[in-house]
């Protein structure tokens, strides 16, 4: 907590649960930024994170009267809700993604927030993810053809979700791919099982196809993502934040004692990846946005494309399973 920092941002969470405590973490180690306090509608759990990180746990408003910015990581179905106190209040806010649960209110969101020159930035924090600010600089040289990616792994046994492995887990690639090529797809198609616990769907775009994959009952957890390219494969892992680039030296005929051979070798660079957390880095680029007014990396805008593409495969997969399935819901 940097109270005594008379310049300092006062930053407040909204929701101190399972992802909310590591943003209140955070905004405490940050420098230049004041955890000025925390709410929840569970007293005890607030007061237990405030004393973790030597700030108060206080009523919404209250709370709302003392921040400058605000982290919001409630359940998804109050996004909007509180987003809307937030700009009421003039206080720049961080939505954690899924933005909104109904794309017509998000835009309304962004509209009333851009009359009050309010901040808005959606929470896709593996934009910060080091492998990807590394993939970032070098995809802008690269041709893209495809773009594979896997996030799947077991069922959460510490939280409930109530979210499609869509909504909770691809959302996360869909933001990656569609800031990566700077568009939306043309096509999209899907498929889901079990609830779309397990969904995979291609998005086709002018020049490049996207293929993802997300799961909640696959019993090895695994972040991967690999981009096809005219002259290269770039493998991307989110956990261990490496990034791979493979490249084929031209082939060559070679002579051994007289036996002439065919060689192909395969060139592999491993380009340096910083080190940092992701949210730290989220949190302090989503501080320095609101702070000097300039565009936040994930804008709102950002978030509802995103969230239109997801909710669209969601919606497909949902179709495509068998009646009795979908009649269960």
């Amino acid at each position: 907590m940097n109270a005594d920092l008379p310049d300092a941002t006062n930053a407040a969470v909204v929701g101190v649960g399972n992802m909310g405590r590591h943003h209140a973490r955070v905004y405490s180690e940050l420098p230049n930024v004041n955890l000025v306090g925390v709410f929840d509608v569970n007293d005890e759990q607030a007061r237990e994170v405030a004393e973790d990180h030597g700030t108060r746990a206080m009523n919404l408003e209250a709370l709302l009267h003392a921040a400058d910015v605000a982290s919001i990581a409630v359940p998804n179905q109050f996004h909007a809700e509180i987003t809307s106190q937030c700009i009421d209040h003039g206080v720049d806010v961080l939505v954690e993604k899924p933005f909104v649960d109904d794309p017509e209110v998000g835009q309304e969101l962004l509209d009333r927030a851009d009359e009050a020159g309010v901040t808005i930035q959606v929470g896709h924090v593996e934009r910060f993810n080091p492998a990807i600010r590394t993939l970032a600089d070098i995809v802008a040289d690269l041709d893209v053809i495809a773009i594979d990616a896997q996030r799947l792994g077991p069922p959460p046994g510490d939280r409930q979700v109530d979210e499609s492995a869509v909504l909770d887990l691809m959302i996360h690639d869909i933001d990656v791919v569609l800031a990566m090529l700077g568009e939306k797809p043309d096509e999209v198609n899907a498929h889901g099982v079990k609830n779309n616990q397990y969904a995979t769907a291609s998005l086709q775009f002018d020049d490049a196809v996207a293929t993802l994959t997300a799961s909640r009952v696959t019993q090895q957890r695994i972040r991967k993502l690999s981009i096809t390219a005219e002259d290269c494969r770039v493998n991307v892992d989110y956990i261990d934040r490496s990034v791979e680039i493979h490249r084929h030296s031209l082939p060559e005929y070679i002579e051994d004692n007289g036996d002439v051979r065919y060689r192909h070798e395969s060139i592999v660079e491993r380009p340096t990846v910083e080190t940092g957390e992701p949210l730290k880095n989220e949190l302090e680029s989503f501080v320095a946005a609101a702070t000097s007014g300039t565009d936040p990396v994930v804008s709102g805008e950002d978030g509802l494309r995103v969230l239109e593409v997801a909710r669209r495969i969601d919606d497909i997969a949902a179709d495509e399973r068998p009646e009795a399935e979908v009649s269960a819901r």
